[in-house]
């Protein structure tokens, strides 16, 4: 990747890590984990992961992280460190996992599954109506 100029070494002391290699990487949906995971990787559309994101930042537990670039797997270490972070996803990911050119990546802690869960439906009810309101307000600012 350095040679490629896709990654400047001075980049990598930047990119997150784990603290210590684990001892095995389990990927599973996440109601067929056969242990707890550390991070939940959530891939969807914008305006779904939006949701999330807003619900993390409603638990309180939303990373100070602004979208993570290349290269993908760098969003499972910031995660625990950092809180929900998000991720754009990179081609080797993208190649691998058959990734959406129109979908992202959110990356939630374990510890913040729960409360983020708890936030989702007051987020998920408050953006039906206020999408409800604003293309009223759209309609009428466009008749004026």
């Amino acid at each position: 990747m350095g040679t490629l100029g896709y990654v400047k070494m001075e980049e990598v002391p930047g990119i997150p890590r784990l603290p210590e290699t684990p001892g095995a990487v389990v990927y599973a949906p996440l109601g067929e984990t056969p242990v707890d995971p550390d991070v939940a990787i959530f891939a969807g559309l914008p305006a779904r992961l939006m949701l999330l994101g807003e619900a993390a930042l409603r638990a309180g537990v939303s990373a100070n992280a602004p979208l993570l670039p290349r290269p993908t797997c760098m969003a499972l270490p910031a995660a625990p460190a950092q809180g929900v972070v998000t991720s754009s996803g990179c081609i080797g990911n993208r190649v691998y996992t058959d990734l959406g050119d129109d979908e992202l990546y959110a990356v939630v802690p374990r510890r913040d599954l729960a409360c983020l869960v708890d936030q989702l439906q007051t987020i998920a009810t408050a953006n039906v109506q206020l999408a409800e309101y604003h293309r009223g307000r759209r309609q009428t600012l466009a008749s004026a």
